[in-house]
């Protein structure tokens, strides 16, 4: 599928089919995660891949996956990211976000759903998963089969961008930065 109509198909899945992933289609979103882009590539991203009953059972206690058949813990590893020299900013949620990205579309180009969480008990997440202090879970990404017959499955019209997003003209400014 072309880029274009892939990102006008991926929707946020909030009901799954009780159905496993396939490994390959697993290891597949998790490659996409492990090339994607990094500042100064440091790659500083872990990844808690979460299939088991017992380990879903512990998601359940800190976020809602919405039936999800696997969550994606995305974590940065503080001691790994980039600090830019002039303020001390850390790319550790920039670079999250990217891989998580990355992995999301990586979901949708092999006919899975997703839903990108960022509400949920990170103490729960840390204490769950045994994540040591320098590692921050910064992400869930819930992965699975969208069941369209309960889900809102409304928003997963590719046309839907064109009345749901603002335009360009509202969003973007050339050379310099303007308020209309």
């Amino acid at each position: 599928m072309d880029y274009s109509r892939l990102i006008r198909k991926r929707y946020s899945v909030r009901s799954y089919l009780d159905k496993k992933i396939d490994n390959e289609d697993l290891k597949y979103i998790l490659e996409a995660g492990r090339v994607a882009p990094t500042a100064a590539n440091r790659q500083p991203q872990k990844i808690v891949a979460v299939t088991s009953p017992d380990g879903l059972a512990k998601i359940d206690l800190a976020a809602n996956r919405f039936g999800a058949a696997a969550v994606l813990i995305i974590c940065a590893d503080h001691s790994m990211t980039w600090k830019r020299s002039y303020d001390d900013m850390d790319s550790a949620h920039i670079d999250a976000s990217i891989v998580t990205d990355h992995m999301m579309l990586a979901a949708a180009d092999r006919g899975l759903g997703s839903l990108w969480v960022c509400k949920f008990k990170p103490d729960i997440i840390r204490d769950s998963f045994g994540l040591p202090d320098n590692v921050e879970p910064v992400n869930l990404l819930c992965l699975g089969y969208a069941d369209e017959a309960s889900d809102n499955s409304e928003g997963a019209s590719p046309g839907r961008h064109d009345s749901r997003r603002k335009a360009l003209t509202a969003t973007v400014m050339y050379e310099q930065y303007c308020d209309s």
